[in-house]
């Protein structure tokens, strides 16, 4: 039982280490020294493989050696320069520290196959050349296509890790390229040819060498167990690290979406996923960063939009869309207005009365939002509020004659301004008006004018609001109690008597 979390363990570092990234002007470099690494490993596995297990005579293995060691000492270094040579673009904007151009982008997400590559071309010479001289210095001739055959092999499976290692390894080289030229369909990593070339090396290969083992005619005797063992110990080692590479090429940004996602949903449209998969998986990063991006442009717009118009406006607008139409609503009406603005401005001067109007609209607007109302404009040094529209209020007339005391008992306690609240009560047209290109959401109706002039009356009244009595006999609960009747005047623009009322 113990063997499993050991084993675990072992995949957890293992797949920790494949987590590294080399960037900057190191990056290139450090790919390439990674690459010779992973080549020098394939090529004692085949030496191993197929001079330390075979039956061979010494004398012909020597030159076949000597023969491949010779031309190591050539083609790595040759390896490396044409590796270089090919990224050498890449090289140079990561050396310079700025963003690469459209053209260099492109070369440096094929930083992965041009290395994978060159290391196949290295290896299907160097089959070609190994295997030449193995027929000639063997007996039997056909060990030389044995020993080619080989040597490609060796070389798939080299060549398919080494783009597998380079693709993890110079990710932070592929997101400095995709951030600046995101990608835009054109696959360069997708994932099919990431698991088709993990089966290859986990299974194609292995089995296609297992099956050579045993109809080799070089060895009519079949194979020995050391060579099958060994065959199947190396395409465990290697079946592993591709699946390991494989794995976290896909699942590390496929986790990161997941937490990206689950932010997006908790209400962070802020969050933004590193763009570093030139394939589908880039391409998902890229859209769930550009969903992001726009649910947070839309959120700033919808909160922009409230408050030009209101949140209950804005929310009406984005749940029904543009429209010229309205409806016939029954609102209360609050109209308020600051007392001698004229005479105030030119004693305070413009910025002043910038900041005492913003001071006065703060207790308006937080009185009339806490009361379930609208601030549906401002007018200068006044506002027009509603209540009742363009949502429902189960008591309209009693929550505006309430704000109308709780606005007056702020303004008077600030001391800062004067001013005069009218109230009135009755039907109304309430929609969007203007044009198709430019709407304002508004209230037309008498109670709207008859607010307005009542605002006039309450600046010469000891409470400073004077409500209609239509509005105070809708008003429900005990707010009616608030107020007491006043005289009957005829409002400018009526032509017919007005019942007012004023606080008690």
């Amino acid at each position: 039982m113990t063997g499993i979390p050991r084993t675990a363990g072992a995949v957890q570092r293992a797949g920790a280490l494949l987590a590294w990234a080399p960037s900057g002007r190191t990056a290139v470099p450090l790919i390439v020294a990674l690459v010779v690494v992973a080549n020098l490993v394939g090529v004692g596995t085949v030496v191993l493989l197929l001079l330390g297990v075979g039956g061979d005579a010494d004398a012909s293995r020597t030159p076949t050696l000597a023969t491949a060691l010779a031309y190591l000492v050539v083609a790595f270094p040759a390896g490396i320069w044409a590796g270089l040579r090919r990224q050498r673009a890449t090289n140079a904007w990561l050396l310079a520290g700025r963003a690469p151009t459209a053209a260099e982008a492109a070369r440096a997400l094929r930083l992965p196959v041009d290395t994978a590559l060159v290391a196949l071309a290295i290896w299907l010479v160097g089959a070609v050349l190994v295997g030449s001289v193995a027929a000639v210095v063997f007996p039997d001739a056909r060990v030389g296509i044995r020993v080619g055959v080989a040597v490609v092999l060796g070389g798939a499976v080299t060549a398919g890790v080494t783009y597998l290692l380079v693709a993890r390894a110079a990710r932070a080289v592929t997101a400095r390229a995709l951030a600046a030229h995101p990608p835009t369909g054109r696959l360069a990593l997708g994932v099919r040819p990431r698991l088709v070339l993990t089966w290859g090396i986990t299974s194609g290969v292995p089995l296609v060498g297992v099956v050579l083992l045993f109809v080799d005619p070089t060895n009519p005797g079949g194979p020995g167990a050391a060579a099958v063992v060994f065959l199947v110990v190396v395409a465990l080692l290697v079946g592993l690290l591709a699946t390991l590479l494989t794995a976290r090429a896909v699942g590390a940004p496929l986790r990161d979406l997941r937490r990206a996602v689950q932010r997006v949903g908790e209400g962070d449209p802020s969050v933004r996923v590193v763009v570093d998969d030139a394939g589908e998986i880039g391409l998902l990063q890229e859209g769930v960063n550009s969903m992001a991006a726009g649910l947070a442009e839309r959120e700033q717009l919808r909160d922009l939009f409230g408050r030009h118009v209101g949140t209950t406006v804005a929310q009406r607008a984005l749940a029904d869309g543009v429209s010229l139409r309205g409806e016939l609503r029954t609102v209360a009406a609050l109209f308020v207005d600051i007392a001698g603005s004229t005479s105030l401005v030119r004693r305070t001067g413009p910025e002043e009365m910038v900041g005492l109007l913003n001071r006065f609209f703060a207790v308006v607007v937080d009185t009339i939002e806490d009361e379930g109302g609208l601030v549906n404009k401002f007018e200068g040094d006044a506002a027009l509020c509603v209540f009742g529209a363009p949502t429902d209020h189960p008591d309209p007339a009693g929550a505006a004659l309430r704000a109308a005391r709780r606005i007056c008992d702020a303004v008077r306690a600030a001391g800062e301004v004067d001013v005069g609240v009218g109230v009135a009560c009755g039907p109304v047209w309430a929609g969007q008006v203007g044009a198709a290109s430019r709407l304002e959401y508004t209230v037309i109706g008498d109670p709207v004018n008859e607010a307005a002039r009542l605002t006039e009356l309450a600046k010469d009244s000891a409470g400073r609001a004077v409500a209609s009595e239509p509005a105070v006999q809708a008003a429900g609960g005990d707010e009616r109690g608030h107020w007491t009747p006043d005289r009957e005047v005829e409002l400018r623009g009526r032509g017919e008597p007005t019942r007012t009322w004023v606080r008690g």
